[in-house]
């Protein structure tokens, strides 16, 4: 190889060992930029807060109840006062046999001005406690059978019916009702049913056969748990055991004498707030476990391409160092050319 031809060779791979240090800073320039690209995303990961599922104790309460007759009084508030006494609030519930109830629906026919179910007409109750005609009470199978003491007396208890289902039913408006009295053939008592004249002539009846196109509903006479709110109570008193829970209470009757009722001590869950908060930590787990799946995907793409980014670099290490060893050994071929030259003449 001449002189200048290994002067060209020379400069050529000069040129081109310094393209490849260029291209191997750029490269690690841009994993430098991956890897706080990186470092932001674990960032991220570590500024998250994990969701925490709601423990049921949160939602469970002591409650103190306790009886009076056929009453169950649950405490809802109890106040301490500066004299050792208490300001006591709490609910008092019972059973009321003999108020007025939904019953099942029922499908009326209609026969001119005259409504039936089956074979029996309903009537209108006379909230003047007014007795109904011969005839209706001769085709009542329920009237039929009572004597006029007896009809006085049923009477009066529709005109109490009325004021009933009024009371509950029509925001204490008047309205007029019909009745109709079914018999139990097991014990032979008579249930009243009643139906809201409103909604029985307001129905649409079949042109065919009468028949109401809709159910019609309903009411009659039975059990209903009942309750009312016994708001601030003074001059309680009650007693602990040795643990702190409160064992009894005493609370002044009209008179102002106390009265002592032993406490009966239960915990209760707000199932319905517990499982809203249950609802709402699966969709806060859900919004944070797909929030890591993005991340940790995004991550994975930027390790993958530090990761080509770290292939290329070898490969440009390992062009460069046999950019090297050819350059030595073009330098050396050089260094003999000079050599050879200049020694020509001695």
């Amino acid at each position: 190889m001449g002189m200048a031809a290994s002067q060209a060779r020379f400069l050529g791979l000069t040129a081109r060992k310094t393209n490849l240090e260029y291209e191997g800073q750029q490269i690690n320039q841009q994993r430098t930029a991956l890897s706080n690209q990186s470092a932001n995303y674990y960032n991220d990961l570590l500024g998250m807060s994990v969701p925490v599922p709601p423990s049921v104790d949160n939602y469970t309460k002591t409650v103190y109840s306790f009886e009076d007759g056929a009453l169950t009084n649950t405490i809802t508030s109890m106040i301490a006062n500066p004299n050792g006494n208490y300001t006591v609030s709490y609910l008092r519930q019972w059973v009321d046999d003999f108020s007025a109830v939904s019953a099942a629906t029922s499908v009326i026919t209609r026969n001119g001005a005259t409504y039936s179910i089956g074979a029996t007409d309903l009537r209108i109750m006379s909230d003047a406690g007014t007795k109904p005609n011969d005839t209706v009470i001769k085709n009542d199978p329920y009237l039929s059978t009572l004597e006029d003491d007896q009809l006085d007396g049923l009477m009066k208890e529709e005109q109490a019916y009325i004021q009933l289902l009024n009371d509950k039913y029509n925001g204490g408006q008047d309205a007029d009702w019909y009745v109709r009295y079914v018999q139990d053939t097991t014990t032979g008592e008579w249930t009243p049913y009643f139906y809201k004249q409103q909604d029985v002539t307001n129905a649409q009846y079949s042109d065919t056969n009468g028949a109401s196109l809709s159910n019609i509903p309903c009411y009659t006479i039975g059990s209903e748990q009942k309750q009312e709110e016994v708001k601030a109570v003074p001059d309680c008193k009650v007693e602990k055991d040795s643990t702190g829970r409160y064992i009894s209470i005493s609370i002044p009757d009209a008179n102002g004498q106390l009265i002592t009722y032993a406490l009966t001590t239960s915990t209760t869950t707000d199932q319905a707030a517990y499982d809203d908060a249950m609802n709402q930590y699966e969709y806060e787990k859900y919004q944070y476990d797909q929030a890591i799946d993005e991340i940790n995907a995004k991550i994975e793409i930027v390790q993958a391409e530090d990761k080509n980014l770290e292939l290329r670099l070898k490969q440009l290490d390992t062009e460069q160092d046999a950019i090297s060893t050819e350059m030595d050994a073009v330098s050396k071929v050089i260094e003999k050319n000079v050599e050879s030259t200049f020694k020509t003449f001695g």
